[in-house]
């Protein structure tokens, strides 16, 4: 088929979509969703469903949700997505999940815990036990990923510490999506990527770092086998065909964390291409060869393949700082906010550090808080908007240019995510702040489209995916520029003296 025939991203009825037919599910922080995708992936119409969920949270740092609830919505979903499709048409099962999760499972399979999700801090006393004992510097180099809460090594001593009992009759330590793949589908596997998420893979050869789990004493025999997601697991439990006739024949592709699917969903699958994401946390990764030598301190290196890696860093507060305005500091109308920032930059502007649930990179300060300062009575609610925007922007600014120091060859940037929806203006913030067009596309669900595309690049590996419809990128004025070099040195000097060690 040649490059114009290629159609866009534009959902399709089943009635008008090639096969094969791949079934992709997301399991994020808010939902689960399921969906099929043709051959190109586009999402087909009427076959998609979603089933909403909560953390369960608590001051003590606890943020779980129960694994076999999740496991019910997936299996509910499944029905509702695929009844009345004849068996072969679908071709793939495929998912991916929030990052990172842990789920203790004992000899018959049964969940021993909750799931325990990427923010919950419980662990916050045995990492900081791990942080003295070792050299964090030479861990960040040998994993890709910095001691912290969200992942397995400070999680699993918590378990041993104040669940005995458990830790000892736990069998495997799973993921949320190889603990769904296994009650449904009676599969075992974990991707490359999930095992890099949970922060105990060694970049550098792809396998379980012995050192850490010594140090946290687990047996590597206690994890799944390690798969690339160009390997679909084939043994698949003869009961899925029973109750679920479509899926029959299907090839159930590894979950994978949602960071990587989102880069594929978007099209930034290549060293060139970085992805923006911008919605109530926000990223920037960019899916590069190999591994980078030597990681920026402020970075992470997740292995997502034996011959690939996504180098990026994450900020947890994005569209939850829009959200808080709204609601308490400066509420105002969202076209009054639009002009506010697409407008030149005024000197007057307060400087914020928009970290109201601490801050990941550049400098993991996970006990970081917000600060707001240069207020003054003759500040507005729409001069707070416009300061909280440039904070933003410049923390994604701070990533990006260790991003570009790990990653030279980057020529563009995409961005997408609800916040570029409902505050458009904030990228042209953010393309000032980090010196560079910014190209935001609108395609919807895209983290759930890149697990689809993931398998079909195996299924169909010739077969040119739907063509996310242009648009003109976000460019920088280079009569703001000094603006806003001198706004980061600001900002860096309070970050120093507030935030910082």
């Amino acid at each position: 088929m040649a490059h114009e025939d290629v159609p866009t991203t534009r959902s399709i009825t089943i009635e008008d979509a090639p096969d094969p037919f791949v079934l992709a599910i997301d399991i994020g922080s808010g939902s689960t969703r399921c969906c099929l995708y043709d051959a190109y992936a586009r999402p087909v119409k009427k076959r998609m469903a979603k089933a909403d969920h909560v953390f369960t949270e608590a001051a003590d740092g606890t943020v779980e949700i129960d694994a076999d609830q999740v496991t019910a919505e997936v299996a509910d979903l499944i029905g509702q997505v695929t009844a009345g499709i004849a068996p072969g048409r679908i071709r793939a099962v495929v998912m991916d999940t929030f990052a990172s999760s842990l789920v203790c499972v004992d000899a018959e399979g049964r969940a021993l815990t909750p799931c325990f999700t990427y923010a919950d801090s419980r662990s916050a006393a045995h990492l900081a036990r791990l942080r003295a004992r070792l050299d964090e510097t030479a861990v960040h180099q040998r994993i890709g990923a910095r001691l912290h809460t969200s992942y397995h090594p400070p999680r699993l001593l918590w378990l041993q510490d104040e669940f005995p009992d458990v830790f000892a009759g736990t069998a495997k330590f799973l993921s949320l999506g190889e603990y769904v793949y296994a009650v449904l589908a009676g599969v075992e596997g974990a991707a490359t990527s999930t095992m890099a998420w949970a922060g105990i893979l060694n970049r550098h050869t792809c396998e379980l770092d012995d050192e850490l789990l010594a140090e946290v004493g687990v047996d590597r025999s206690r994890f799944a086998p390690i798969v690339d997601p160009d390997q679909p697991l084939t043994d698949v439990s003869p009961e899925v065909a029973l109750r679920w006739p479509a899926l029959e024949g299907a090839a159930w592709f590894p979950a994978v964390p949602d960071g990587y699917a989102s880069n594929v969903g978007v099209g930034a699958d290549t060293p060139d291409v970085a992805a923006m994401s911008a919605a109530t946390s926000g990223a920037i990764r960019v899916i590069v060869d190999g591994t980078p030598e030597v990681l920026p301190s402020g970075l992470w290196a997740y292995r997502v393949s034996r011959s690939q890696s996504i180098v990026g860093g994450a900020l947890n507060d994005v569209g939850r700082v829009m959200l808080w305005l709204q609601s308490t500091l400066a509420p105002a109308p969202l076209e009054a906010i639009e002009q506010t920032l697409t407008a030149p930059p005024s000197a007057g502007t307060p400087l914020m550090l928009p970290f109201l649930t601490g801050e990941r990179a550049t400098g993991w300060a996970g006990d970081a808080r917000a600060v707001l300062t240069g207020v003054s009575s003759s500040t507005t609610p729409l001069d707070l908007w416009r300061g909280a925007a440039e904070g933003v922007a410049v923390s994604y600014g701070r990533v990006f240019a260790q991003l570009v120091e790990a990653n030279p060859g980057v020529q563009r940037v995409i961005a997408s995510g609800g916040v570029t929806g409902h505050f458009p203006g904030l990228m042209r913030v953010v393309a000032q702040a980090i010196g560079f067009p910014v190209q935001v596309v609108n395609v919807k669900r895209v983290t759930m489209r890149g697990a689809a595309v993931i398998a079909l690049s195996v299924l169909e590996p010739s077969r040119p995916m739907a063509q996310i419809p242009p648009t003109e990128p976000v460019l920088p004025d280079a009569a703001e520029q000094d603006y806003y070099a001198d706004l980061r040195e600001r900002f860096d000097a309070a970050y120093d003296a507030v935030i910082a060690p």
